[in-house]
């Protein structure tokens, strides 16, 4: 069976206007949020307060450099005798993304296969774990370094730290606020104060939930993205496809081995970062175009369908470059016909993590 592909040009455009509309309206929404917390908690000086602090902080993050975050990790950047393939394929992808400079791609070592980007288009870089090298194929690497390089090219690294600031600030915002309500208590009890603000009180209470909610839902859609990104940059959605099944299981037998021997039950939609793995696959088979006459691969037909309810359409795409002309590319694997793309992209460790691995649970994740 040939494995190029062709994506469907109308679902993808049709996708990529809809989520585009959608992360519009979560942006609005979280702003909304965090304008009626700040009115709740200081009237019209704390929505000045806020809207200060916010520029402060944006103008913070602005001068925070992928060499700042990919140090904390312990990053090692790729040299082209260490890992050819790596830097042959970020290169490729970079110029069907159209970006100006080729994101400098490092290994972290680390046990947990995990990959993420970071910066803006003219300074970014993309990180992959050194067990994500070793035990993905080319093929399937691809489709990650694709997935990453779309979250680059849509700037969803500067639309998520907006989002967490705005998400940061109502939280503050929301506990400050019921901090000062409870210590003039006494005045509202005494009769010489006031009487309970009890809008402003339910504000302030449900903030900081509402928010966290978006901001999860805006995260779900911007993966959704660059999944669709990722497909057209490389021509292969079963690449990636790929790539998530192997991701989700070896995620899965760690955890669920150590810690639910007797299984797991899944997070509800609305609280999850990411999207269920097999929604996205379904997704990603969905962009192939039928003109194909190809049928998606066995494993990921028989993948199990649950029917979820979630803020997140259906199949929503978002802004960023218009990947619409890169449709008809061959697929990605096909520039090196002579290389078995099956193999794991490295076969000898790029940067093994040296003594016991350390466990860090952060806000959005578990991390080696």
């Amino acid at each position: 069976m040939s494995r190029n592909r062709m994506i469907d040009l109308f679902a993808q455009r049709r996708n990529r206007m809809a989520n585009t509309m959608h992360t519009w309206l979560l942006g609005a929404a979280g702003l909304f949020l965090l304008a009626v917390t700040a009115w709740a908690f200081g009237g019209p000086t704390g929505m000045i307060c806020a809207l200060i602090f916010g520029a402060i902080s944006m103008a913070a993050i602005r001068r925070i450099t992928p060499q700042m975050v990919l140090s904390m990790y312990k990053a090692r950047p790729v040299s082209p005798e260490t890992f050819p393939a790596g830097l042959r394929i970020v290169s490729e992808l970079s110029r069907r993304a159209g970006l100006p400079s080729i994101p400098k791609l490092h290994i972290i070592p680390s046990q947990m296969m995990n990959a993420f980007a970071v910066g803006r288009r003219e300074d970014s870089a993309i990180a992959i774990t050194d067990a994500l090298a070793r035990n993905l194929s080319t093929r399937e690497l691809a489709g990650v370094l694709a997935h990453e390089m779309s979250h680059i090219a849509n700037e969803d690294v500067k639309v998520m730290a907006f989002a967490d600031m705005v998400a940061r600030f109502t939280s503050i915002m929301s506990t400050v606020g019921l901090f000062s309500l409870f210590f003039n208590i006494g005045g509202f009890v005494g009769g010489t104060g006031h009487h309970v603000p009890w809008l402003g009180v339910i504000v302030l209470l449900l903030a900081p939930t509402i928010g966290g909610l978006l901001q999860m839902a805006l995260s779900r859609t911007r993966e959704f993205d660059a999944d669709l990104g990722a497909a057209t940059l490389t021509g292969d959605p079963d690449g990636l496809a790929s790539a998530l099944t192997k991701l989700e299981q070896a995620q899965g037998r760690r955890w669920e081995s150590l810690l639910l021997p007797g299984g797991r039950i899944p997070d509800p939609s609305v609280l999850r970062t990411h999207p269920r793995t097999e929604d996205r696959i379904a997704r990603l088979m969905a962009l192939k175009s039928t003109g194909s006459g190809e049928a998606p691969l066995d494993a990921f037909a028989m993948s199990p369908r649950r029917k979820s309810h979630s803020l997140v359409p259906h199949i929503r795409p978002s802004s960023g470059p218009d990947f619409g002309g890169m449709g008809n590319f061959p697929a990605f694997f096909a520039m090196e016909p002579d290389s078995d793309h099956d193999r794991p992209a490295s076969d000898v460790p790029l940067n093994p993590p040296k003594g016991r691995p350390r466990i860090r649970v952060m806000r959005g994740g578990v991390y080696w």
